[in-house]
Order: C-alpha cells, then structure tokens, then sequence
C-alpha cells in the first residue's frame, strides 16, 4: 500500500464515485463575514449523502474492492458519519456491512446506520480500543475492514471536496477543515496546493481532543486518552499513519477551539445562517468566528463537514 496520494489520485476517485457522491454546494454569509471580518465561503458536505463528507471516502475505498472482496462483505469502526458511508457504499455494490460503534455515539447516528442495512456491534470506546474491537470483529466475521481515514483511498475521495470547491471559488488564500484522524484535511491539503499552490491550508481541533496539534509540535505521532469533546467525529486518539506525514508537510497550522466556541458556532450557523451543521463541522467556522486564524487569511474556503446531530444534543447546547 502506498503512503501518499496525488491530485491524479483525487481525481480518479472523482469520477469513481460520482454515482453516489452529491457535488455540494458553497454558500456565503454577509452577517457572517461581518462577523468575522473574512469572506468566507461554506463548503456545505452536511448535505452530503449520508449527511457528511465521510461517503467520499468510503464510496471510493468500496468501489475500489475486487469482486472477490465485497462478497466476503466490509466492516468499519466509526461514531456514526463514516459508519452510515459505509453502510450506503455497501449497500450500492451488494455488498454484506457490520458496523462497530462506540455505546455514546449519537442515537440518530445509531439508527440511520442500522437503517442503511448494516449490523451494529457496541463498544465502550472508554474500556475498549475501537483498532482492537474492529479487528475482534473482522476475524470473527471476515470482511475488509474499511478504514475511517488512514488510508490513501480514504484521503484521496475526501480530496475531492477541495476539488469541487476550487473549481467554484479559485482565487482562495486559505483553506479550513476539521482534524480528527487526519483523512480529510490530508486529501483536501493535497488537492488544495496542487491547484492553487500559494494557498494555505488550516486545520480545526477541539482542544479536548488536541492529538495532531499536539503531535506536530512534537513531531511525532502522540496518542491522547479517548477525549470527551461534544464534536463526536474529531474524538481520535491519534492522528493516522498515512495522514500525519502529509499534514506535517502541507498544513500550515492547526488551531483549537473550546467546547463553548464549539457550540456558538453550531448556535450561529443554525441561526444566522439557517443551517444545520454538527458540532465536528462548525470546529472550522469557530475558529474563525473566534479570531484563531492568522490575520493574513482574507478570503477562505470552509469545509462544514457534516450535519448529523442529536436532536436532544441540540436542544442542550
């Protein structure tokens, strides 16, 4: 398995899965711009299949499996957006789809995977590592296990959303993306300063769940304990093996946010902007809101990465 990926790569899985994949569109707020003092452009993948960017990946990693693979079927860890990707992507190709899933992650998430056709299996994710409990599962069942992002097919289908964003807004001087194991920002990242190389690119962590922030200034890979940050889709204890050399060489920085920024960024974006994002999509649009990014950044991209929250979540924020 190759470690890197290349715009060719993106691309290619551009046209693999455009029969499954939704080009998203990109919206603009004056109030938020006002706000924030920065033209801001919305990449919104919260109306995404699914609801999140996570269908691109595993739309391409499942259209990339041989016959002989998808008989034996896929199986996957994740807290909800990759797990509901996954189970969509199967169910496209015919192919069987077991899903690990941490016991708190979000009900809706919970139901609209075991509504795609998939087998759930609960774990605790605070006395269970999800890498072992996947494993457990896959040798019991058989499968490919289907990576939530430390794969270069993984990284190079969620490219594909810097692809579409730069070919409807070219002249960006940043690009914005959340951070959890790294598969979008890498893929975005690598999109992103093939077309437009003067750009820069800045990731989005919760400070409860800082482990690529905290692994670039160590410069090396660190693993956090499993954090307990409301943004559920960014609660990775590390960052990916294929995905941390390509953010240590093409990211320019990663900021944090607080859980409160968190939640007024879900709070404004619902209601200045009337959209529904989660709270690992809103990290991006925090940060700005809050002043985190350097002054320099005039005219950005956000990636708004997914739309899939509690109801009850919600209401509590």
């Amino acid at each position: 398995m190759t470690t890197t990926i290349t715009l060719d790569d993106i691309r290619a899985a551009a046209v693999r899965i455009s029969r499954i994949a939704h080009r998203t569109p990109v919206m603009i707020s004056k109030t938020f711009n006002a706000a924030t003092g920065v033209e801001v452009h919305f990449k919104c993948e919260n109306f995404q299949r699914g609801g999140a960017f996570k269908i691109r990946g595993a739309s391409n990693f499942i259209f990339s499996l041989t016959p002989e693979q998808l008989r034996a079927g896929v199986v996957a860890v994740s807290s909800g957006n990759h797990a509901q990707a996954v189970a969509i992507a199967a169910r496209e190709v015919g192919a069987s789809a077991t899903l690990v899933m941490p016991t708190d992650a979000p009900k809706t998430k919970i139901e609209a995977t075991r509504g795609y056709g998939a087998d759930i299996v609960l774990f605790d994710r605070m006395r269970e590592r999800r890498d072992d409990v996947v494993a457990r599962v896959a040798g019991e069942r058989g499968g490919v296990v289907v990576p939530p992002f430390d794969h270069p097919w993984i990284a190079a289908g969620q490219g594909t959303a810097a692809i579409e964003l730069l070919e409807e807004v070219p002249d960006l001087d940043a690009l914005i993306a959340p951070v959890g194991g790294g598969g979008l920002i890498s893929g975005c990242a690598t999109a992103a300063k093939a077309l437009r190389p003067g750009i820069h690119v800045y990731g989005v962590e919760p400070e409860l769940a800082s482990d690529t922030w905290q692994s670039l200034r160590q410069g090396e890979r660190i693993e956090i304990p499993p954090p307990e940050t409301i943004a559920d889709g960014l609660r990775t204890t590390r960052p990916g093996e294929v995905t941390f050399p390509i953010i240590q060489r093409l990211v320019d920085d990663i900021v944090l946010v607080s859980e409160q920024e968190i939640k007024d960024a879900v709070k404004f974006l619902l209601t200045r902007l009337k959209i529904l994002v989660e709270p690992s999509g809103a990290v991006g649009a925090a940060a700005l809101l809050t002043g985190k990014l350097p002054r320099t950044v005039r005219r950005a991209g956000v990636i708004l990465s997914g739309g899939n929250v509690d109801y009850d979540q919600l209401a509590a924020m």
